[in-house]
């Protein structure tokens, strides 16, 4: 009995024993199996995750040096440079973690992206060193190493999406970096294009820093830009083919900047450009000559003559000074008013007499008129070179009082200031273009227009020209216009069309049967076509200057 006691409870320990030794081996292979499962799950949710930034390939691996890593993730210089590749593998070690290797490629080996796939841009991001892992490290090691980089590219799949989801926000407000090149762009831009910009901002620079006063007469076959027989708009004093002149050459000069080219007066452009608006002269006869220019200039446009007429039903003639011709096609007026001085011409008593007098401290009364014009054209200069205004006796007014003597460059400095003050107060440099136009030489060879001076001999452009042309009143106007809170652009026209003394009527300002009954030459207006062509060609290239610049 003793004995079958002792067998039963041997039995029952090597029971115990074995059922303890059994569970041991089960947790040491649980626990094998768990630290091999692990990280390869781990690591496939990691390459799910890096799905944008990772490339698969089915080329040999490879480990390269850590200096073949550097990526530049610049979209200029992805074309050209060394794309690097991260690749995973199936699970070879005995850790059960995906290799990493590196495989430099160059920019004409295609690549197969996510993108080709799934349409997702691919993205690049740099890999670290410590995602390196070496075949002879631990397992720890490997697991500490792995884990690391995981992290790494889940936070950079992280940092891609947030970029994804804020492009469109991005790409409105991205600002330059400190090379001044944005970061991203909505759309490539070829090598071509950027020269063609290029080359299109320095003709726009090099244009409106071009001294367009400064060049050469040169004779040209294509002008004149109109004829006398298509323009019905040249006044008798203008028209010197009709008044009997027979050289013409004096028509074919054009004017050459010596830095740049002016283009040839485009009519349709500057229609398009006047469209719906009143370009609008105000001056005295010289500018009457021009205005008469623009009107023959842009004739040549117009298809329908008929569809050009004056408000009023006036015929141009030296009496009359106010003239608003329509163009129809394109609901825009071209206007002249009459105005000596810009300032106001008056009366007043000295003594028993009544006297003429120059309001210096008054615009001109008409000035009403030239309110609300989009484009404003003015000149004063012609008259205050005749007898009474240089003399200024009796003859300057401000405000009640009669100077008995007033010098005329410091009358014509306060007549400015009065025209200046008028722009200031009544033009809005928003919606009209202001510019005051330099005052025209003239070329009277052996006295004045009154005592027998005369131009009549001449045919030519004169091959050089006195300085002395730009006027003292030339600079008190540009000091003038310094002082305006309105912008004014000067048209400086004085300097080339000194060389034009062939360019005058002389003899030629009357019909045939006056011309020789009278000693009066005109050598200060000119004839049309002709030089004040010129000066329109300089308008329309400073107002399409402006358009280009803005």
């Amino acid at each position: 009995m003793e004995r079958q006691r002792s067998f039963s409870f041997k039995s029952t320990r090597s029971l115990v024993f074995s059922f303890t030794i059994s569970s041991l081996f089960f947790l040491v292979f649980f626990t094998i199996w768990v630290s091999k499962s692990t990280p390869s799950i781990l690591q496939e949710t990691n390459f799910e995750l890096n799905k944008t930034s990772l490339v698969v390939s089915l080329k040999p691996l490879s480990v390269q040096p850590f200096s073949d890593l550097a990526i530049n993730s610049s979209s200029s210089d992805l074309k050209s440079s060394i794309f690097v590749d991260t690749h995973f593998r199936e699970p070879e070690n005995i850790s059960g973690f995906a290799s990493i290797s590196v495989i430099k490629r160059k920019g004409n080996e295609s690549v197969t992206s996510e993108k080709d796939r799934d349409g997702v841009n691919g993205s690049f991001s740099t890999v670290q060193e410590s995602a390196l892992v070496p075949e002879t490290a631990s397992v720890e090691e490997k697991k500490s190493r792995s884990i690391s980089t995981q992290r790494i590219e889940v936070q950079s799949s992280e940092n891609i999406a947030e970029e994804t989801r804020g492009a469109a926000t991005q790409e409105k407000n991205e600002a330059p970096n400190k090379e001044g090149i944005r970061k991203k762009k909505k759309a490539p831009i070829s090598v071509a294009n950027i020269k063609t910009l290029r080359n299109e901002r320095n003709k726009e620079k090099s244009m409106r820093e071009c001294d367009v006063t400064k060049g050469r007469w040169v004779y040209d076959e294509n002008y004149p830009l109109y004829t006398n027989s298509s323009c019905p708009f040249i006044d008798e004093g203008f028209d010197c083919v009709g008044n009997g002149r027979l050289d013409k050459d004096y028509m074919k000069w054009r004017w050459q900047p010596q830095d740049c080219n002016i283009s040839r007066f485009n009519a349709s452009r500057m229609l398009d450009l006047i469209r719906g608006k009143r370009l609008v002269f105000v001056g005295d006869s010289i500018n009457r000559n021009q205005w008469e220019s623009m009107l023959c200039m842009l004739m040549g446009a117009v298809k329908d003559p008929k569809k050009v007429y004056e408000t009023h039903g006036r015929r141009i003639t030296k009496e009359k000074g106010n003239y608003s011709f329509k163009f129809v096609d394109y609901k825009c007026t071209v206007e002249y008013y009459v105005s000596h001085f810009l300032v106001h011409e008056s009366k007043a008593r000295i003594g028993s007499r009544r006297v003429q007098t120059l309001r210096i401290d008054a615009i001109d009364h008409g000035s009403s008129r030239w309110r609300g014009a989009d484009i404003l054209i003015f000149n004063t200069a012609h008259w205050w070179s005749h007898f009474k205004t240089k003399a200024g006796i009796n003859y300057y007014q401000e405000g009640n009082q009669v100077h008995p003597q007033l010098d005329v460059s410091i009358a014509f400095r306060r007549a400015l200031m009065t025209w200046a003050s008028w722009v200031d107060r009544h033009i809005n440099p928003r919606k009209t273009r202001v510019f005051f136009r330099s005052s025209a030489p003239s070329h009277f060879r052996g006295g004045q227009w009154n005592s027998g001076g005369q131009c009549m001999d001449a045919t030519q452009p004169l091959n050089e020209t006195s300085r002395t042309g730009y006027s003292e009143k030339n600079s008190i106007v540009e000091e003038t216009i310094k002082h305006m809170k309105t912008p004014v652009t000067l048209l400086n026209i004085t300097g080339f069309s000194g060389f034009r003394t062939d360019g005058h009527p002389s003899i030629y300002g009357r019909r045939p049967g006056k011309r020789y009954a009278s000693s009066i030459q005109d050598c200060s207006h000119w004839c049309l076509p002709g030089v004040p062509d010129t000066w329109n060609e300089f308008l329309s290239f400073h107002l399409l200057s402006k358009i280009g610049s803005k």
